[in-house]
């Protein structure tokens, strides 16, 4: 699509000359706006930034500084550092490495930083991976958890939004199983594929209808030569992106016809607000084949961890070994990713954790993003994941 931008910012260009007589008629202004909303929606954008300056406290506000404390060759381990931070509940984000940035939580990490000392995993682009730098799997995921709450200590939180609840919690079992200090206190699970038999949602049918093969004939690809990871085997974001804007297919084009209409109305401020949320949504990242194609099989084809058939690096993992970590559950009443029980879930295979460290949250009238972004996430979950902390800390 090179050529096709290059043509779109000449297009802008000339139909906004001054000099151009054309530009102040309707015709003039309904082609430039044409011509920057193909080029906006087909541009490629790099890795979106945190920028999170400050944290708003009783205190007032305190400066952040973003930190990495820890490299893996897939996965920087980031701090959240202010002021008075070593006294608050430590808690470890985990999120999801399913086509977006780590950014996406931008909103989650802004209200968790006043009351939590925050640190989360920000996944790497796989395209931007050299080969020689090794292979990243579902077993590997499991391997940079364990490793970060094993930097971070005794006495961590840990959070899963999303695709990373399962390997989470597989994580914590595996800690439990073997006694180590490390494990987290408490866990929260946030709208994740714990076991996608219960409400299957379109993509968990989707993950059903077809084989690893034509997975890997039809959606895995080589990185191409212009890129550290080159010749490096992805699921590529742009069809991951595909398939999240298909599932709300007719709500992004009404907002792209919007966009489109304020561009030529000069609407400055919904143009802003258009561009607010589509650099971050559009903003996607290439995932290691190996990762994606052995995710679809044991999360969603296999349904491996609530059969009781998981295992990590040929050893059974099995939650019923975790007896004393706190237990979260967050699920929205409109997730159409994952269904409404499918995190729950875990409650029962964590059968011998006791019901008083057990919590679920069941939040109405929110969709999949809604329970970890926006007014519902601050004023009425967020409340619930301090409780829960609070009450293991």
């Amino acid at each position: 699509m090179a050529s096709v931008r290059t043509g779109m910012q000449a297009g802008q260009m000339i139909m906004r000359n001054p000099l151009n007589p054309l530009t102040h008629t309707d015709s003039g202004r309904r082609t430039a706006a044409a011509c920057e909303l193909i080029d906006y929606t087909t541009r490629r954008r790099s890795k979106p930034e945190f920028q999170l300056k400050t944290a708003e406290t009783d205190a007032g506000p305190l400066q952040i500084r973003e930190i990495s404390v820890l490299d893996e060759p897939f996965c920087t381990l980031l701090h959240f550092e202010r002021a008075g931070c070593e006294a608050l509940p430590r808690i470890l984000v985990v999120a999801p490495l399913s086509g977006h940035f780590a950014t996406l939580l931008r909103g989650t990490v802004e209200a968790l930083l006043p009351e939590h000392d925050v640190y989360i995993t920000d996944w790497m682009d796989a395209r931007d991976v050299p080969v020689a730098r090794g292979r990243f799997d579902l077993d590997t995921y499991i391997d940079y958890v364990i490793t970060f709450l094993r930097h971070l200590g005794r006495g961590t939180h840990v959070m899963a939004v999303c695709q990373p609840a399962m390997p989470v919690l597989a994580a914590a079992a595996l800690m439990a199983e073997d006694g180590d200090p490390a494990r987290p206190i408490s866990m929260v699970l946030m709208g994740g594929p714990i076991d996608t038999r219960v409400n299957p949602t379109a993509p968990n049918n989707l993950a059903q209808s077809q084989t690893l093969g034509w997975l890997e004939r039809n959606v895995v690809t080589s990185v191409p030569v212009n890129y550290p990871g080159f010749l490096r085997q992805v699921y590529p974001g742009f069809l991951q992106l595909t398939g999240f804007m298909t599932m709300n297919l007719e709500r992004h084009i009404t907002a792209h016809m919007n966009f489109y209409e304020n561009l030529v109305k000069g609407d400055d401020d919904s143009v802003a607000a258009h561009r607010k949320f589509y650099d971050e949504y559009l903003s996607v990242m290439d995932l290691p084949a190996e990762y994606y194609l052995q995710t679809v099989k044991t999360v969603f084809q296999d349904h491996a961890l609530p059969n009781g058939t998981f295992t990590w690096r040929g050893r059974a993992v099995d939650p019923g070994a975790i007896t004393d970590i706190g237990l979260l559950t967050v699920e929205g009443e409109l997730d159409d990713i994952s269904g409404v029980g499918q995190t729950r879930a875990a409650h029962d295979l964590c059968r011998n954790l006791p019901d008083a460290l057990k919590r679920h949250h069941h939040q109405e009238a929110t969709g999949h993003y809604g329970i970890f972004n926006g007014r519902r996430w601050r004023n009425e979950i967020l409340p619930q994941v301090h409780e829960a902390v609070l009450a293991t800390a």
